[in-house]
């Protein structure tokens, strides 16, 4: 006796027996010959079943657009792109220097330049640790010998787009610069990875695979400084490489050199001597560097090695932050002795307020700085990057 499967449930069924499940499979093979049957017909009725359509995007861009409104002054207006500004654009900002040496800084509004909206450049110091190793575009110009650093056009200047922040408390502040960095693989990758992020690294022009150190270095949280080498005065005996900018050189010569080691890398706050006594010492030769390096928004920053240097009169002539280290670290490569001068280093800065020094990339430096940086909190002392203790004459 056969069953209709189309009779309701219950119907058509022997008296006894159980009802049989749905063919399921059967079913689920009907549906693929439907849907093969279907699109073999939309096939037939079609050029080219398969030809991609082009996005709704492009194919609006790809039509012709009417002729704008010559008549209508504001036809255009939605196509015009605001202007960036900074954060200080709509206000009078005026620094007052009190009794006990800090400044007292009062804003009062004042309308911008132009109408409408703008967009506002905040982040005018430091960087998102997640970008700190890429470069801002605005700050930087192209040049026979790569991307040069340049003032924003808003004012913003490298010294503070890549400069690392601090916590603006007027306790006892130390800056240590870790320089040579490049010079030596091995060496490099243990001081990004040892010293705290506080520690500010300066890497030598003539170094290798810069880009890729500085870039791990800005990641881990540290401010770096380019170093570029100057003529000592035992020069050629005592030569620091080549480029070195040479006192015999014209201007023209000695800039070049200069730009040559700008552009290796990006992302630094500004310039360190590496030796260059008599250079640094030599009015005629040291002022249009010193100008350049001022003109284009960075620091300056002597080491100290030499008492004969002038990049401090010509600096402050010129208006270029500059900075001066107070302790040479490692001139006994020892751990005890590098030690010792940590110490001193701290007693100059809790009787000045602050202070800077500076040490090469040596394993007894690195340990040494490592180890006396763990308890500096503890005992009052906070490590910034050497950009918040150079004297700049924007920020009194």
């Amino acid at each position: 006796m056969g069953t209709d499967l189309h009779a309701p449930l219950g119907q058509n069924r022997p008296p006894g027996r159980k009802r049989r499940p749905w063919p399921f499979g059967r079913i689920l093979a009907g549906l693929c010959l439907m849907a093969v049957a279907g699109f073999s017909l939309y096939s037939s009725l079609t050029k080219d079943p398969l030809q991609k359509t082009e996005p709704v995007e492009t194919a609006q861009k790809a039509a012709p657009q009417p002729d704008a409104d010559k008549s209508n002054p504001n036809a255009d207006a939605g196509k015009a792109t605001m202007k960036q500004a900074d954060p200080q654009s709509g206000a009078n900002v005026q620094r007052t220097l009190t009794g006990d040496g800090s400044v007292v800084t009062t804003f009062s509004p004042r309308p911008r330049d132009g109408s409408g909206p703008v967009i506002i450049d905040a982040n005018q110091v430091g960087q998102d640790p997640r970008m700190a190793g890429m470069p801002n575009d605005a700050l930087l110009e192209d040049s026979p010998y790569g991307k040069l650093p340049i003032v924003g056009p808003n004012g913003l200047r490298p010294m503070e787009q890549y400069a690392r922040p601090w916590s603006g408390a007027r306790g006892t502040r130390i800056a240590i610069v870790v320089s040579g960095l490049g010079l030596s693989q091995t060496g490099t990758q243990r001081a990004i990875e040892k010293l705290p992020e506080e520690v500010t690294l300066a890497f030598a022009a003539s170094g290798n695979s810069l880009q890729r150190w500085m870039q791990e270095g800005r990641r881990n949280g540290h401010e770096i400084l380019m170093q570029v080498p100057f003529e000592p005065f035992d020069y050629p005996g005592n030569n620091p490489g080549p480029d070195t900018l040479l006192t015999s050189q014209p201007v023209a010569k000695n800039i070049e050199e200069l730009h040559k080691a700008m552009g290796e890398i990006t992302n630094y706050t500004g310039i360190m001597n590496y030796l260059g006594g008599r250079f640094l010492s030599n009015s005629d030769a040291l002022e249009p560097v010193m100008r350049d390096i001022g003109k284009r928004g960075l620091l300056f920053l002597d080491d100290g090695s030499s008492a004969q240097s002038k990049s401090g009169t010509i600096a402050k002539a010129l208006s270029v932050p500059h900075g001066f280290a107070d302790v040479q670290l490692d001139g006994e490569l020892q751990t005890d002795a590098i030690m010792k001068k940590l110490d001193e280093l701290e007693r100059i800065a809790r009787r000045n307020g602050s202070a800077i020094g500076v040490a090469s990339a040596f394993d007894e430096s690195i340990d040494a700085i490592s180890k006396w940086s763990e308890g500096a909190a503890m005992r009052g002392i906070e490590i910034v990057g050497v950009s918040a203790l150079v004297d700049d004459p924007e920020h009194p």
